[in-house]
């Protein structure tokens, strides 16, 4: 009986043929789904390392995401950006005082009463010295008491007057 040679194969052993060469390292776990979480983690004021935690991989890794998905970057930088300003915003009208809407609600004669009033919240002092110092640091930084805001002085030229004194011999 005669044996049926084994057809050649230009592939050597151990090399797969069928795909593409890897480019080593395990598989990512980015997906398509993560620029929608992550801008919704912008806008909550998560920082980057809050938003690794969330999706279970290092910060660097969410840094790597960041420069090959620019999606993801740019959402990331947009819903931070807006946090940033409602937090301003905030600030600002709590810096110079705010009014605002606010239901009250009693039981009266045993019936529950709604009342809408308006409310008024007086400038808060911290806020506004936070929000000047940051502003306008040149007219609104910490200073101890009597710096001058002006140049330094010229140094004073020191003249020094040997009244007495001995001389000493090199050579002992």
């Amino acid at each position: 009986m005669a044996r049926k040679k084994p057809e050649a194969t230009t592939a050597k052993p151990g090399k797969k043929t069928s795909q593409a060469p890897s480019k080593g390292g395990r598989p990512t776990k980015y997906r398509a789904e993560f620029t929608r979480q992550a801008a919704l983690l912008g806008r909550r004021g998560c920082t980057d390392p809050e938003v690794a935690e969330f999706f279970g991989v290092a910060l660097s890794t969410v840094n790597l995401w960041k420069i090959k998905h620019p999606e993801f970057s740019e959402a990331l930088k947009l819903s931070k950006a807006e946090a940033d300003l409602r937090v301003e915003r905030a600030l600002f009208e709590r810096a110079t005082g705010y009014r605002c809407r606010e239901d009250d609600v009693r039981v009266v004669e045993g019936e529950v009463v709604v009342t809408s009033t308006d409310k008024q919240y007086p400038p808060d002092t911290t806020a506004a010295i936070f929000w000047l110092k940051n502003r306008k640091p040149g007219s609104w930084r910490d200073k101890p008491e009597g710096e001058d805001d002006g140049e330094a002085p010229a140094p004073v030229a020191v003249t020094v007057n040997v009244v007495s004194g001995r001389r000493r011999n090199a050579n002992p």
